[in-house]
């Protein structure tokens, strides 16, 4: 027990070594043009126990000088939340284009009996076979669920399995928030990450490295490293972006390990603060008279 206690105590600190190391090289592993490591480094320590660490440090510090000034905190939480809402409202339109392209795809096939669409208002002329098109609804959808998560988590849309939360004070509601940020939504989000990580960048270059990869070994391939972006479709003429898909489980995973963040630091300072600070700050969307009277209508 000592010894795992001092081996956490111990890279917590070198977090901080290698946060400052990072800020003060950053060439090290941001010349993706001229130095092929660099690609490497960054490749490596997107998904490390030194990433990581280095997360934690942040998230400890953020904690300890919003506890002492609590103003910062909120800040933090606004910036954060406002993050999630932006994003989310903005990526919510992919559910009318995803519906607006299936009717396009069926009039057109089934009424007009064409096989393919081209699209070209800037001169460079885009042709696919419709099964493309209906196969890329699949990434409107991944969007919604991938970039609208931490959104719909603000605006308290997530189904919430209730057992024991209604029955207990504002306090206890707080700290119940604050354990579930801390060891089921931050940590599940890490775990994505880290698995997530090295499955995207599998898809982008080449050769292709496994998780369980050294820094050394990793370095030994850096002359052979080329981009390689995989555009293979289940069928001939289907969807052939699927690194999309990749790319969008990294960005869910990051905005919710963010999203997270806020949610404890929001429960911390309403638990700090008492009753009358819930809810401070928040920008929840508002129906108008009508949409609400519908959506009452439909539950």
């Amino acid at each position: 027990m000592a010894d795992a206690l001092s081996w956490v105590a111990a890279q917590l600190l070198q977090g901080f070594v290698n946060l400052y190391t990072a800020l003060s090289n950053p060439m090290a592993w941001l010349n993706w043009v001229d130095d092929p490591e660099s690609v490497i480094r960054f490749i490596y320590y997107g998904a490390s126990k030194e990433f990581l660490f280095i997360i934690v440090d942040l998230f400890l510090v953020i904690t300890v000088v919003g506890v002492l000034y609590r103003p910062f905190l909120w800040g933090v939480v606004r910036v954060i939340e406002g993050f999630s809402n932006s994003v989310g409202r903005f990526f919510a339109w992919a559910g009318l284009i995803m519906v607006l392209q299936q009717v396009m795809i069926v009039f057109l096939q089934r009424i007009f009996r064409v096989s393919e669409i081209s699209i070209g208002p800037f001169g460079t002329v885009f042709t696919k076979d419709l099964s493309w098109f209906g196969e890329e609804l699949k990434l409107y959808n991944a969007m919604i669920v991938a970039l609208v998560a931490a959104y719909t988590f603000v605006q308290g849309g997530h189904v919430r399995v209730d057992l024991v939360y209604a029955r207990v004070g504002f306090r206890a509601k707080r700290v119940i928030d604050m354990f579930g940020s801390l060891f089921f939504i931050m940590p599940t989000m890490f775990l994505i990450w880290m698995f997530g990580w090295f499955f995207m960048w599998r898809s982008l270059v080449t050769p292709k490295f496994p998780a369980s990869a050294t820094l050394e070994k990793m370095m030994s391939k850096a002359p052979y490293l080329k981009e390689n972006i995989e555009l293979i479709g289940f069928s001939p003429s289907g969807f052939n972006a699927y690194f999309l898909f990749k790319v969008l489980l990294i960005s869910f995973a990051f905005m919710m390990i963010a999203q997270g963040a806020a949610f404890f630091y929001r429960s911390l300072l309403e638990f700090i603060e008492g009753k009358d600070s819930e809810g401070k700050y928040l920008d929840l969307d508002k129906l108008n008279d009508e949409t609400a009277e519908i959506a009452a209508a439909i539950h």
